[in-house]
């Protein structure tokens, strides 16, 4: 059965509207409080990060409320990468840790991810748990008066992710005489990237770092590319990072000029690390992932198995299968030696860790060629759209054009009110052909 409040990555939506309101966001720091503090009867602890979204400021103190409603205590971190949140939550031992963000949409937008004490995501069974707590009557749990829980602010957080970050990679890392440019999406990571990379000694060029509370994601960062693709060039730079809201998703491009998305640097990792004998036992990917990643770790002799899109999805694979890494194309790649969700920054770090020397990200980075692969968003009202017996008999009769010459993925985002299409064949004229098929369908 469909979750009720969650989606694939928590919970998402436009502020002041549906359950992006403070009178929910009290339920949801009600309700979660009131779930994991029965896990677990020592301290009662959540620790609270968000990106740079001007509605964090209505959205947080509501969830405050909620929680110390409940008796949990708070600590509250500021703007802070999500993997930072989930890293940090679990070095403090906390029973819970959420970050408030809205990963890559854009302003008007926001919403929550929920980690459990050991920084992983929440699995849907326990989100269907907390579900019913949401829809609880409230008085059933709030605590007594004297047992309510206290808030504080610490302002070291994004020093004490650098810190566990920096512990991953040998005393003697550096990144001197590296030229880089980064665009942090004007979003969470905003302080923690460029301060880390300058203190390892590479010059930075940095783009996206003056958030304003409305301009996050807005036309830079993971979803515009272009952006780092034209500084590099312009700058002369040896490679470019860039991140979504709230730092989770890297796409980077080489000293040339071309975009270098996740599975390129999913299967980078992955052949580096089976030579390091890294790797542990093979690769997820998602049912985005491009056939040609797929080709190449065939021949590289490497396993790969795809999940539901999503990178918690990633992760409950790897789990499963005691696998430590996997990722999506968009950018989510997990290094599960490292972390327990995906980060940014860690894995600029680590691909950054290999390029150290040769200094020519092309020669490292572009390591199979990809199937030819086109992605469209049909922005619609109602997601259902594509339940309806018009739009499946489209997705049949594009399936059936397509035949064995390619693949067709038709799903609703999780995250948006849109549906997304893809197709990928050697033939491109095919794959537009069976986009339109689809698009008509929907739009009509």
């Amino acid at each position: 059965m469909k979750n009720k409040y969650f989606g694939t990555d928590g919970i998402r939506g436009t502020v002041n509207q549906g359950n992006i309101t403070g009178e929910k966001f009290f339920k949801f720091g009600l309700a979660s409080g009131t779930y994991f503090k029965n896990q677990k009867k020592s301290k009662q602890i959540a620790i609270i990060a968000k990106d740079t979204r001007l509605s964090g400021y209505t959205l947080e103190p509501a969830l405050v409320s909620g929680l110390v409603s409940g008796g949990m205590h708070v600590y509250t971190l500021g703007p802070l990468p999500t993997n930072g949140l989930a890293m940090l939550t679990k070095f403090m031992r906390a029973n819970m840790g959420i970050m408030i963000t809205a990963s890559h949409n854009p302003y008007q937008d926001n919403g929550l991810k929920l980690f459990g004490p050991d920084g992983l995501k929440l699995s849907d069974k326990i989100e269907k748990k907390i579900e019913k707590l949401i829809d609880a009557k409230n008085t059933n749990q709030l605590t007594n008066p004297k047992l309510l829980g206290r808030v504080k602010r610490l302002e070291n957080g994004n020093e004490e992710y650098i810190k566990i970050l920096r512990k991953n990679f040998p005393k003697n890392f550096h990144l001197r005489g590296m030229k880089i440019v980064l665009d942090c999406a004007n979003g969470a990571g905003y302080k923690s990237a460029p301060k880390l990379l300058k203190d390892l000694g590479a010059k930075v060029i940095s783009i996206g770092v003056k958030p304003n509370g409305f301009n996050i994601n807005e036309k830079c960062g993971s979803m515009y590319p272009s952006k780092i693709r034209y500084a590099v060039k312009k700058f002369k730079a040896h490679v470019g990072v860039a991140f979504d809201g709230d730092a989770d998703r890297v796409i980077m491009c080489d000293e040339k000029g071309k975009i270098i998305d996740g599975d390129q640097i999913i299967a980078m990792l992955a052949r580096r690390w089976k030579s390091k004998r890294i790797l542990k036992g093979g690769v997820i990917g998602t049912l985005m992932s491009n056939y040609g990643l797929q080709n190449f770790l065939k021949n590289e002799k490497i396993k790969f198995y795809r999940s539901k899109v999503g990178d918690r999805y990633v992760k409950e694979k790897m789990k499963k299968l005691n696998y430590n890494l996997g990722g999506e194309q968009s950018g989510h790649i997990i290094l599960g030696k490292f972390a327990t969700t995906g980060d940014g920054l860690l894995v600029a770090l680590e691909v950054l860790f290999s390029l150290r020397k040769r200094k020519e990200a092309s020669k490292l980075l572009n390591v199979f060629k990809p199937l030819p692969q086109i992605l469209e968003n049909v922005i619609v009202k109602n997601k259902n759209v594509i339940n309806t017996r018009k739009s499946k008999n489209a997705v049949k009769k594009a399936i059936k054009s397509m035949g064995n010459k390619g693949r067709i993925l038709v799903r609703k985002s999780g995250t948006e009110p849109k549906i997304r299409i893809m197709a990928e064949s050697y033939d491109k004229n095919l794959i537009l052909k069976c986009i339109k098929i689809i698009k008509k369908s929907i739009k009509n």
